[in-house]
């Protein structure tokens, strides 16, 4: 429970994580006349505001618009940028209470009552909605050398890697993006996949122009071939079926390797996540979880399937959860 000196705040509903997901929850539950705090670790948008510089949707705008709020982007496809001050405006449209950099420690379910503990005070609420998103858990490679500092699984700014040899692991979208973002500001690109060829998943717009580029020796890439080891001065590979290994010099290394929901927050909390599948026990028409007034939004109720859910399908999700809380 609460230390004497910790502030209590009360609210009928809390929503951990301040992302797209995290704010149509907000906006679906206000247009019920339901008020809710939302938490989040870092900034508003937080998971998106870490995309690379001038990234691009797959959606169009009004696939990923909320609240019936229009999305006007330059292009068909918005970028990053785009979506990040819309989704403020949005915030600010619908006065939306977010608490940045309010990182939740654990959740305490007391009967109907919920206490959620956090690096600034407590909440009380009668329910507690988790949208908190995946991008911040990559999946690990767990061959040695992957914590050295210059080594990432995200890509900021591209420009800073201008004139710089850099190996990129993947071969679905986020390597595909960083690999043609990385080559037209100027790096030295290689890519590292375990797979026979590109993704058949790319962006319909995006596939034949890296095969190009690969295929004019502007990109190189190494395919059926994953990484045993990172150091200082490069990388080294295997292809699948060959005895030696092979190397290649760079000055950093980008691992696009997938992302994965973090269970521990939900787990914490009491809810069933099953071993396999990471996916939570959830009633597939509330997104309510085992745990009575504990819900579950977006990618986190796809476990390892995460590309499953985005934002153009997850906005359901938050239509869901209000029904079911204006319901009760």
């Amino acid at each position: 429970m609460k230390k004497p000196d910790e502030q209590m705040e009360t609210h009928k509903v809390t929503i951990i994580g301040a992302g797209p997901i995290g704010l149509a929850c907000a906006i679906e539950l206000k247009k019920r006349g339901i008020r809710s705090v939302l938490l989040d670790k870092g900034a508003p948008l937080e998971n998106l505001r870490n995309w690379p510089q001038g990234m691009q949707f797959f959606s169009s705008s009004d696939k990923i618009s909320l609240g019936g709020l229009p999305f006007i982007s330059a292009g068909l496809r918005p970028t990053r940028e785009e979506a990040l001050k819309y989704y403020l405006a949005a915030a600010d449209y619908f006065e939306l209470d977010i608490r940045p950099y309010t990182p939740v420690r654990r959740v305490e379910v007391h009967d109907h009552e919920k206490i959620i503990h956090t690096a600034n005070g407590v909440f009380r609420s009668d329910k507690v909605v988790f949208a908190t998103g995946y991008y911040d858990h990559p999946r690990r490679l767990g061959v040695p050398g992957e914590d050295l500092p210059h080594v990432s699984h995200y890509l900021h700014d591209p420009f800073a890697y201008a004139r710089s040899r850099v190996v990129i692991v993947g071969g679905s979208h986020s390597a595909a993006d960083a690999a043609l973002m990385l080559y037209r500001c100027g790096a030295e690109i290689s890519i590292v996949h375990r797979g026979p060829e590109l993704s058949d998943r790319l962006k319909y717009w995006v596939r034949p122009d890296l095969e190009n580029r690969i295929a004019e020796g502007s990109i190189r890439a190494f395919f059926n071939s994953a990484l045993e080891s990172i150091d200082e001065q490069g990388v080294t590979l295997r292809e699948t079926g060959k005895a030696e290994s092979q190397r290649i010099e760079s000055d950093f290394v980008l691992l696009f390797t997938g992302y994965e929901p973090g269970t521990a927050l939900m787990q914490s909390a009491g809810v069933h996540i099953d071993p396999g599948t990471l996916k939570p026990a959830l009633d597939t028409h509330t997104l309510e979880s085992n745990v009575p007034g504990l819900f579950i939004a977006g990618s986190p109720t796809a476990g390892h399937e995460v590309s499953k859910v985005f934002i153009e399908n997850g906005r359901a999700h938050a239509v869901q959860i209000a029904r079911a809380i204006a319901g009760n």
